[in-house]
């Protein structure tokens, strides 16, 4: 069976709004499994693009916390496309939905995050995070789900 993606002319415009997020993660090293739970807004910043916030509960090990991120996500190289950027402005990725997936890496001093996303509709997206090093050996697979659509 093959995988139908959902393409997004312009990937801001696709993104704002308030999305349900549900994560897991997975320490392949150890053996460990968590899950995170939250919504993720993404509103609109002065000056064109995204501020992006995620906020939820992250069970790991047994233990519930409270767990947030702030990311930005900024008006591409190319119309449609995004450059993401950390809270204190520091480059993270590129993102180009316009096919409806795309593959983005990201070093992280020796350990390489590679992110798979993928547009199932207007209102549901993934994301999959490869995180391989000698640090850490991690798989973080999230859903968005389109809240109030």
């Amino acid at each position: 069976m093959r995988d139908e993606f959902w393409p997004v002319p312009d990937a801001l415009a696709f993104l704002a709004g308030r999305w349900g997020v549900e994560r897991s993660v997975r320490d392949l090293a150890a053996g460990d499994e968590g899950r995170f739970t939250g919504t993720t807004d993404f509103g609109h910043l002065d000056g064109g693009g995204l501020l992006h916030h995620e906020s939820g509960t992250f069970l790991w090990r047994g233990v519930a916390r409270p767990a947030e991120r702030t990311l930005r996500f900024l008006p591409g190289p190319t119309p449609g496309t995004a450059d993401v950027r950390f809270a204190d402005g520091r480059f993270f990725h590129d993102l180009d939905l316009t096919t409806g997936r795309h593959t983005a890496d990201h070093p992280c001093s020796a350990d390489l995050y590679r992110g798979e996303f993928s547009v199932r509709d207007r209102d549901r997206w993934r994301t999959v995070w490869r995180v391989r090093g000698p640090a850490k050996d991690l798989v973080l697979s999230t859903d968005y789900r389109r809240l109030g659509a």
